[in-house]
């Protein structure tokens, strides 16, 4: 009787997600070796205003970066524990593939094809965006329509060109693709007036609007062509340092959902909600259930911030793009981030 009991006990336990401990896993082969070098090494873009690029300072600066140094501080309790390779778009998956870097937060769109053929499992979207077009003002072009028989300036490697060919051929418009390796080479051509468009996501639009010598020449158009579901990725293999990525980035989502900042992080430490005292390791195994400390998420709301403050500072009204959150707003608010529970 008492064995039926107790087997009774610990399944009803599980169901409710009520079991006193949780075993500390074992260190996987990705989180062994990073402890082992002392630091994460993370992909980044050579220069994408708001997700990743070198401030005036030399400090790699973005959402992106931003989400780098939020899993370095889960890991090792110190967000500054990262160092940045910054890859061209064709550069970026064999880097992560070939194992050179840990994780890729790089503006990188979730597709079928990288979610699979490429061998890489893409975490969570941090950011949702859509492919645009600007151009100059003085054009007339006010449109995407407008641009038939236009030459439109794009980059390699990227899921742009693929979008701006079915585009075009959907809506029966004659676009000429004037196509460049590197980003910084794309936006060059495009200011030098050797295009007559210059077409990628448009949160990257506005951030390269602004590096322009004359900002309010260009405009970037209203219409969007395709969705851009931004995730950071890791590759296949590895289950658990995929689980910390995720989690890292769903922390910073539901530590704004509850309201848990920079600022009142200490404080909150003596919240009595059972959601903020398992989001902070005061409750719960969360942290030792991926092999790390209790106060994973903790320490990674500490370095950066949560969701909505990377949100503001890189790409909302405290930064140079002042992008609206809309679709990127929280599910409570109409958009459509929304963190799976940590429970």
């Amino acid at each position: 009787m008492r064995l039926v009991t107790g087997l009774a006990a610990a399944l009803l336990a599980l169901a409710t997600g009520t079991a006193a401990v949780a075993q500390t896993a074992d260190p996987g082969p990705t989180l062994r070796n990073i402890r082992q070098k002392g630091a994460l090494d993370c992909g980044g873009h050579p220069g994408a205003p708001g997700f990743g690029a070198m401030d005036s300072r030399g400090v790699y600066r973005g959402m992106d970066a931003d989400i780098c140094r939020a899993v370095a501080a889960a890991v090792f309790g110190d967000g500054e524990r990262v160092r940045f390779t910054v890859l061209t778009s064709a550069a970026r998956l064999p880097a992560l593939q070939s194992g050179q870097i840990d994780m890729l937060a790089r503006t990188t769109t979730w597709t079928h094809s990288r979610d699979t053929a490429n061998g890489l499992n893409f975490t969570a979207v941090n950011f949702y965006d859509g492919q645009g077009f600007m151009v100059r003002v003085a054009s007339g072009v006010r449109r995407a329509r407008d641009l038939e028989g236009a030459s439109v300036c794009i980059s390699s490697g990227t899921t742009n060109e693929l979008n701006l060919a079915d585009w075009a051929r959907a809506n029966r418009i004659n676009i000429r693709p004037v196509v460049f390796e590197q980003n910084d080479a794309t936006t060059q051509a495009y200011e030098a007036g050797r295009c007559d468009a210059y077409s990628t996501d448009a949160s990257q639009l506005a951030g390269i609007r602004t590096g322009l010598s004359r900002p309010d020449d260009h405009i970037v158009l209203p219409d969007i062509i395709s969705k851009e579901p931004l995730a950071p990725a890791v590759r296949h293999g590895d289950d658990q340092w995929f689980d910390i990525v995720r989690w890292t980035i769903y922390a910073l989502i539901e530590a704004e959902e509850l309201g848990v900042t920079q600022a009142n992080l200490d404080e909150m430490l003596r919240s009595e909600r059972a959601e903020i005292r398992r989001l902070l390791g005061v409750t719960g195994d969360h942290g030792p259930m991926m092999s790390l400390d209790r106060r994973w998420a903790y320490n990674a709301i500490r370095a950066v911030g949560n969701y909505g403050e990377i949100f503001e500072r890189n790409l909302g009204q405290a930064s140079p793009l002042k992008l609206p959150r809309g679709v990127n707003d929280l599910w409570t608010r109409g958009g459509l981030m929304y963190a799976m529970p940590i429970r």
